[in-house]
């Protein structure tokens, strides 16, 4: 099934757990892939063997998508080797969970930086691009805490909360070039992001999930294939909360 085929996808943060799953799934679909990391080229590499397993291809560029100079040099990358940009995937994110009582102004700067303005920088280069063309999917990664907040995670979830905000602003000004910006909100999915979780807290969030379960990586990437598909063609600005229904 390649509904995607002749299409050039960038899924930032995708040398593992969520990314990778979404570059894996986008591939499988016929898009060829730019797997972005910030440092670890084996995991880059490790993907990228993966999406060629799936059928597909892509190649690893590294870059630091919270700096713009480095985004825009990502996207012109991948339409400098692949003559257009299709789909942007924003999944890059990073955590510094504590009370904000004990908060470092770093612990606030980084992942407001590495969450929030990846999703500016890499949207802002891509846009020239995607407005040419007068075609383009947009789908950014936030996350339940960012829908209902999250004790503990005042930095994560102003964060995600933002990139809310931004999707659907951003919906409402390429709307008219035929560029779609939705947001996927998933909740608790077991990465290496979500390893250092204490069990007693895996277990609440367990308990006010009312399918009982964790989600997977790959439950994402399905959402993420409906979105950049045709038959989301006229879905713009949405959140849709992939999370067993623990922020309804």
């Amino acid at each position: 099934m390649n509904m995607l085929q002749g299409q050039a996808a960038i899924v930032t943060g995708s040398a593992r757990g969520i990314g990778r799953a979404i570059a894996i799934r986008l591939a499988r679909l016929g898009a060829t892939v730019v797997v972005n990391y910030l440092s670890n080229h084996a995991a880059a590499e490790d993907t990228l063997s993966l999406v060629r397993d799936a059928g597909g291809e892509g190649f690893a560029v590294q870059a630091d998508v919270s700096i713009y100079s480095e985004a825009s040099r990502l996207v012109d990358e991948a339409v400098t080797r692949l003559g257009r940009l299709d789909i942007l995937v924003n999944n890059a994110g990073t955590t510094r969970d504590t009370l904000l009582v004990r908060m470092a102004e770093e612990d606030w700067d980084i992942v407001l930086n590495t969450n929030l303005k990846s999703v500016f920088a890499c949207c802002k280069a891509a846009q020239r691009t995607m407005m040419k063309q007068r075609y383009g999917r947009i789908v950014n990664i936030t996350s339940v805490s960012g829908v209902a907040g999250n004790a503990g995670q005042t930095n994560y979830a102003a964060s995600k909360a933002g990139i809310i905000g931004f999707t659907k602003s951003l919906a409402k000004e390429v709307g008219s070039r035929n560029i779609t910006v939705n947001a996927i909100a998933p909740g608790y999915i077991p990465t290496d992001l979500t390893s250092q979780l204490s069990p007693e807290l895996v277990a609440k969030g367990m308990q006010m999930t009312p399918l009982g379960r964790p989600g997977s990586a790959d439950d994402v990437a399905s959402a993420v294939a409906f979105l950049v598909s045709e038959e989301a063609g006229y879905i713009t600005g949405q959140v849709l909360n992939v999370d067993g229904g623990l922020a309804m």
